[in-house]
């Protein structure tokens, strides 16, 4: 099993420091999330908490996923960046075809496309995006981003955009994997339908392995069960050595991890004090890597 490290909530000038020393301690991949912006009042319930609060506030930081990814990758070789995940809902296919494109080139193909729709109907509307219809006009943005990143020639007529052939060059030499977000039925289809793997949000062990067990039902439903698929998780109820073997044995690939948080040190803490953590973290789990125990 291999970890990436969550970067959330960090003061932004910290991100490039960390993205070295994450490189330096063996982690796999860093995991990028995404706000667009904190609305005063919340027009619907944030979907991973039990009240439907959010547990960041406006002064909270957050940097751009793929400007953040980009500003990363400058300084590592060898770590991947994915988003985790970018909200596609209230976003614009061909201008993020771009970035993504940018991004995956500028990266040595390093990065991996994590998405989701978005659960903010404010961030669908003040963007100038209808919050109705959502879920089809991700399907159709995902089809656009795909054939767009293959190369050449594109032409899309579909209910959301209508646009004669063009070509955004260069594209990547290797394809973008693309990472589905969501706990719904709908999500996990999606993910089971056309991802490269699904990425969580944050679940109790009991839940992430029933909705991994229900991923293999997806997949074998859709005919896709022998492709390479890619299980990353955050898992608020799992930690140390037997907790990241339950992990591991139930079908995670890659466990998000925020080391310095178990270490008593908060999202805002001292930089030195972070990457130490991190070093600690790889001592204990990633120098002696976690296999699942039937692989």
């Amino acid at each position: 099993m291999q970890f990436t490290l969550g970067i959330a909530l960090s003061p932004l000038e910290q991100l490039t420091e960390l993205a070295k020393a994450a490189e330096e301690c063996g982690f796999t991949s860093i995991g990028l999330p995404d706000s667009l912006f904190y609305m005063k009042s919340q027009a619907a319930d944030y979907p991973y908490t039990p009240d439907g609060s959010r547990f960041w506030g406006p002064e909270t930081p957050w940097v751009d996923p793929l400007i953040g990814a980009a500003s990363m990758a400058a300084v590592t070789t060898t770590l991947r960046f994915y988003t985790n995940v970018l909200k596609l809902g209230s976003r614009n296919p061909l201008l993020l075809a771009r970035q993504v494109g940018s991004i995956a080139n500028m990266s040595g193909n390093r990065f991996g496309f994590g998405i989701g729709i978005g659960w903010a109907p404010e961030e669908f509307e003040w963007c100038g995006v209808p919050y109705a219809k959502r879920g089809a006009r991700v399907d159709e943005m995902i089809d656009i981003i795909r054939r767009v990143l293959d190369g050449g020639m594109v032409e899309h007529h579909g209910e959301f955009f209508d646009f004669d052939e063009l070509q955004i060059s260069p594209a990547p030499s290797q394809r973008v994997p693309f990472y589905i977000g969501g706990h719904t039925e709908p999500a996990l289809r999606r993910a089971a339908r056309i991802g490269d793997g699904w990425t969580s949000a944050m679940m109790k062990f009991d839940q992430l392995e029933a909705t991994i067990a229900r991923l293999r039902e997806l997949r074998a439903e859709y005919g896709r069960e022998t492709e390479p698929f890619e299980i990353q998780a955050v898992c608020i109820d799992r930690f140390g050595r037997d907790g990241y073997q339950d992990l591991a044995n139930a079908g995670v690939t890659d466990t998000i991890v925020v080391p310095w948080l178990a270490d008593g040190i908060g999202f805002d803490g001292p930089l030195d004090a972070k990457v130490e953590s991190l070093h600690r973290f790889a001592e204990r789990y990633i120098a002696n890597p976690i296999v699942a125990e039937d692989s």
